[in-house]
């Protein structure tokens, strides 16, 4: 049955994690199929309307789409003209010239953040061209539809971040005006512009769409779609997490996580959190329709952010994620850029400065934490270019120092921090919220599916290594011991860690019977780190269950909320924030 508003939501058993989290709206706000669509379009030509503009994020099947409305439309006997913003596009030679910074030259991973808006991709002869047509009532369709200009009825189309890769990697969709599919050229070209874009149409958003399913797209009306996100601004939520395989992946998660797909050798990343890639999805009378999590920072953020907003704006600061090497592999040797390295050369506002939290582990597990005394520089790097360029390995105990890992505990790694998590250990990542600037140093001599070594980024990293940071600072300043800062009767809150160079904090709660808690003007990001469930009590009445090791968030507005444990055990949840 159907959770109302102000219901507790679990779809799956107490301490069973739910991949597939939502949140409950009343009933009949979203509809399924093509059928519904067109319905929108034909009532909006009905009442005289002559421009339809159908918009969209990239990864959207845009042939798809326009033959089955058309389909419907026929049906309906409304004719209508197809137009398709694409044709405007630039040459992509012209668009490869124009943003080659952006796109990082043969660097294979890195380029660096466009700040042009789509309108940068378009011909602009060709666009009043099409804005000028006659032939009225017109369709006009494809990523960048709304730049003909003014219209009647605007559609606005997404696709999670997830699905775009795969059909990236499955060759079903091209980057903007290219002939390539490359994540590079997603991440730091079209998905700026598209976000900006995106942000700029929502206050006039007319029907909402979400192309996940091309067979049967799920539509919410704008108002609805909008009400919705100031109602999440207030309440508590969990975005949909996703999971990815790969060469150090453990089991833990596929044998813990039982709703994931179990037909993969195992899974090495989750995406717990990670806010330019993760979606929220809404539900209401059992049909459910997910929007990236930008849509309701770009209408919210500040009710989010609280007293953060100003310095963050659009950017949600922090993410969560697990690494998972139990029964698998090590995790590279690397680091991450410093701050100035990260804005002067990638675009980003903000570095990559992270910590390990230890969900669990077995025992012998280790963390690669810092240098070792007396670690000579020019020593290590001869060692790293031979071992790559002869496939030989390293005695990497030599150069990186170790420390023992045990549940709850949390190592610090700020920006310039030689680190990564040793075998059979699950890791909670709690860090700043970017998340591809990882510069290999040494990967165990791991190979591709084409047998050559992976790719390493060695000169970028002794740009940013911190040689400073041996055994000594590792123990005093990378290794916090917990500390208890306030309790009350059947609870407490610790300070788990934090460094002068974080903008986070990470603290614990630790209770067996009901706890408040203030969020004093700051989003705060909580993981079940012990325990079977939570029950999540707003001061609205809303409530919500959140299972063992899912995370989610409680937005800076919602300025009070109650943790209630489920069953007799202690809970201890986690919960970051900006300090």
């Amino acid at each position: 049955m159907h959770k109302r508003v102000g219901e507790p939501h679990a779809r799956t058993a107490p301490g069973v994690f739910d991949i597939y989290p939502d949140f409950p709206l009343s009933d009949g706000q979203i509809e399924a199929g093509y059928a519904a669509l067109a319905a929108i379009i034909a009532a909006k030509l009905r009442e005289g309307a002559r421009w339809v503009v159908i918009d969209g994020f990239g990864g959207v099947l845009w042939a798809t789409l326009q033959r089955e409305v058309d389909a419907e439309l026929v049906r309906m006997n409304v004719s209508i003209n197809w137009r398709d913003a694409a044709a405007c596009f630039l040459p992509d030679a012209v668009l490869t010239e124009k943003y080659a910074e952006n796109l990082g030259g043969a660097d294979p991973l890195f380029g660096k953040l466009c700040e042009d808006d789509l309108g940068g991709f378009f011909d602009g002869k060709k666009l009043y061209e099409l804005a000028a047509a006659d032939d009225l009532p017109v369709i006009v369709y494809g990523a960048g539809a709304a730049l003909v200009g003014s219209f009647d009825l605007l559609v606005y189309v997404d696709v999670p971040k997830d699905e775009i890769q795969k059909r990236l990697a499955e060759k079903k969709i091209t980057n903007l005006g290219s002939s390539e599919a490359s994540y590079k050229r997603s991440y730091f070209l079209d998905w700026q512009v598209l976000n900006r874009h995106k942000a700029m149409l929502l206050p006039g958003i007319d029907a909402f769409v979400d192309g996940t399913d091309a067979a049967r797209p799920t539509l919410i009306s704008g108002e609805n779609l909008r009400a919705a996100l100031t109602t999440l601004s207030q309440n508590v939520f969990r975005v949909r997490p996703w999971f990815a395989p790969g060469p150090w992946g453990g089991q833990w998660m596929k044998e813990h996580f039982t709703e994931l797909d179990q037909n993969v050798p195992n899974y090495a990343w989750s995406f717990e959190l990670i806010t330019p890639e993760n979606g929220l999805v809404l539900n209401s009378g059992g049909e459910r329709l997910e929007f990236s999590f930008d849509l309701l920072m770009f209408q919210r953020y500040r009710e989010v952010l609280g007293r953060a907003a100003e310095h963050f704006g659009y950017n949600f600061p922090i993410r969560f994620d697990y690494l998972d090497t139990i029964e698998g592999g090590n995790l590279s040797v690397q680091v991450h850029p410093n701050t100035d390295y990260m804005r002067e050369n990638f675009g980003e506002p903000f570095t990559q400065d992270e910590s390990y939290y230890i969900t669990t582990c077995t025992p012998g597990a280790r963390v690669y934490l810092g240098f070792r005394d007396g670690v000579d520089s020019s020593e290590f790097r001869r060692e790293v270019e031979r071992s790559h360029a002869e496939g030989v390995t390293i005695d990497i105990d030599r150069f990186v120092n170790r420390v023992d890992a045990s549940p709850h505990d949390l190592f610090l790694i700020p920006s310039g921090t030689i680190h990564g998590s040793g075998v059979n250990n699950l890791v909670l990542e709690i860090s700043a919220t970017p998340y591809i600037y990882t510069f290999k140093i040494y990967d165990w001599m791991r190979r591709d599916l084409n047998g050559n070594l992976r790719p390493l980024n060695i000169e970028r990293a002794w740009e940013n290594l911190d040689f400073t940071r041996q055994e000594d600072y590792v123990a005093s300043q990378l290794c916090p011991q917990p500390q208890t800062l306030r309790e009350g009767v059947g609870w407490r809150e610790v300070v788990v860690g934090t460094h002068d160079m974080l903008f986070y904090a990470v603290h614990r709660y630790e209770f067996d019977q009901p706890m408040e808690v203030e969020t004093e003007g700051r989003c705060h990001i909580l993981n079940v780190v012990e325990g079977t469930a939570v029950i999540v009590e707003m001061a609205n009445g809303y409530r919500a269950q959140f299972n063992y090791a899912e995370t989610f968030v409680i937005p800076a507005a919602a300025q009070t909320y109650r943790l209630i444990p489920m069953g007799d055990q202690l809970c201890k949840v986690v919960v970051a924030f900006v300090k």
